[in-house]
């Protein structure tokens, strides 16, 4: 009797493990959903000046047919400030998503946006990198206006 009912809990559980590792239904692509396309998706700054923010904007256009909206932008680190067009991008519209470095590090650099939309690529990986170069004599100072202040 103990064999029986081993068995048969053994069978159900079977039964319900099947059914529950079906794959949900894949919806069907829609033909007219907004699509981002960057004409660039990388900036070599180069060499920049220490203490010099960098800022590089890429522009992107809705390649689809129903509006685009970036939802996010996001930068690897908090060395880098992202901002973007908030509106939605109609059909053929444009749109950017800006990148500002700030400069305070000496030494290579290699820093990522992840841009996120409602588009058919809706995750898009930006990618700005360069130098930071203590400056010399010959290159002029900061702007003030930019510079950052010691905190006192």
């Amino acid at each position: 009797m103990k064999k029986i009912i081993i068995t048969a809990f053994i069978a159900v559980s079977a039964v319900f493990a099947s059914n529950a590792q079906a794959p949900a239904p894949t919806p069907a692509p829609n033909p007219n959903q907004a699509d981002i396309t960057f004409d660039k998706e990388v900036n070599d700054f180069g060499m920049i000046p220490q203490g010099v923010p960098a800022s590089y904007t890429f522009y992107f256009k809705n390649t689809g047919k129903e509006p685009l909206i970036v939802t996010s932008a996001s930068a690897s680190c908090g060395c880098t400030t992202p901002d973007w067009t908030k509106e939605p991008v109609k059909a053929g519209g444009k749109g950017f998503v800006k990148a500002t470095y700030n400069a305070s590090n000496v030494g290579p650099f290699t820093k990522t946006i992840t841009v996120l939309s409602n588009g058919k690529r809706a995750t898009v990986t930006l990618t700005i990198k360069g130098e930071v170069k203590v400056p010399t004599e010959a290159t002029p100072p900061a702007s003030p206006a930019i510079q950052e202040k010691p905190i006192k």
